[in-house]
């Protein structure tokens, strides 16, 4: 196989350097490094790297404007370095909704110990980019970069069933922020209650949470331990804690608690999906969405062996097909539904107890 061609980014030589070190001794070739965007640009035009590494706050052109121009002109998966700080947070959202498959948080402090880190996660991101779909990350990041708004949501096609709460459980990853975008601008405000872990560390779940609020008519909150899980109401697991979903009474809530890393993760899928088929049964409907690795897979499978209507992403819409692919692979998902149609399949297994509706809708 030949090698991944990478190309970093970042305003700092010392970084530049380590960064470059990193990657060559996980057997990436790092073919050429810039100060800033400027100077990166007709590199990137005339290499075409495999892969970006991409620093946020840099001179003459910062990092969230450049992802929008290569994206636009030249898309190529990007893994975003950036520093972890409250405003760097909602960068990075940004550059995620943009079209960056993933990032890489780097520190303000210990930056040294860091960057000499092997198992910092930036080898593993580049080697997960490189098999990024450029289809699935170009048509949304071209979208953003024109200013694009989130469609007014489309009118609920029914009323959903009063005597029976559903709760609808999604698990994503690389490729998530973009994503969850096209699923929540189809629902409308009195669809079922959603809970979502999407893989981020600490801080960033908060950021996230605001930033979707702000752009949809739902209630889109980073949730915490007691909070309802209500029609209109879009829960997502906060970074460095498990989520899961108990029952009192006939009320649904979410459980958030700490505990050891599952599947590598904390937040995790199957953390959710394995409590949600314990204590909702048929009243749930489960999907696996783009990301790497098999974080759900199983929990999948038990929501679906506990009567759910469970399905996971296409191929074709994916970023990354890890966790849909495996989740097909252990019989979890029972349909197979573009990133496109996954808002209409929630609502029409939600009001469609069988199924039967979803099923045909999906591929």
């Amino acid at each position: 196989m030949p090698a991944i061609r990478a190309v970093i980014v970042d305003d700092s030589a010392i970084v530049r350097k380590h960064l470059g070190d990193l990657l060559t001794a996980g057997g990436i070739e790092v073919v050429a490094t810039a100060q800033d965007p400027l100077f990166a640009w007709p590199k990137i035009q005339t290499l075409r790297p495999d892969v970006i590494v991409l620093d946020v706050e840099m001179p003459r052109m910062d990092g969230i404007s450049f992802l929008r121009k290569v994206m636009a002109e030249q898309p190529t998966p990007v893994v975003m370095c950036s520093t972890l700080t409250q405003a760097g947070c909602e960068t990075t959202l940004q550059a995620l909704a943009t079209g960056a498959v993933s990032f890489v948080t780097k520190p303000k402090m210990g930056l040294k110990d860091f960057l000499e880190d092997s198992s910092n996660g930036l080898v593993d991101a580049v080697r997960a980019a490189s098999r990024a779909n450029l289809r699935a990350i170009a048509r949304p990041a071209v979208a953003a970069s024109q200013g694009a708004r989130p469609a007014t949501p489309p009118p609920s096609i029914g009323a959903l069933a009063e005597t029976t709460d559903r709760v609808v459980a999604i698990g994503v990853s690389t490729g998530g922020v973009q994503s969850i975008e096209v699923v929540l601008q189809g629902l409308p405000r009195n669809a079922p209650g959603v809970m979502i872990v999407q893989h981020m560390p600490e801080r960033f779940t908060a950021s996230l949470a605001a930033r979707l609020n702000a752009m949809f008519d739902l209630d889109i909150v980073e949730a915490k331990d007691g909070d309802r899980v209500i029609n209109g109401r879009v829960l997502i697991a906060p970074g460095g804690k498990h989520m899961r979903l108990k029952r009192s009474g006939a009320q649904y809530l979410a459980e958030v608690v700490d505990g050891p890393l599952i599947n590598r993760h904390r937040p995790s899928v199957d953390v959710l999906f394995r409590s949600v088929a314990q204590h909702a049964g048929r009243n749930a409907i489960g999907i696996v969405m783009t990301g790497m690795g098999d974080d759900g897979a199983r929990g999948l499978k038990e929501m679906r062996d506990a009567g759910a209507i469970t399905g996971a992403q296409d191929e074709a819409s994916s970023v990354v097909y890890g966790m849909p692919h495996e989740a097909l692979r252990m019989g979890g998902a029972r349909d197979v539904v573009a990133l496109r149609d996954i808002a209409s399949w929630i609502l029409q297994a939600s009001r469609d107890p069988s199924g039967s509706r979803a099923k045909a809708a999906a591929h």
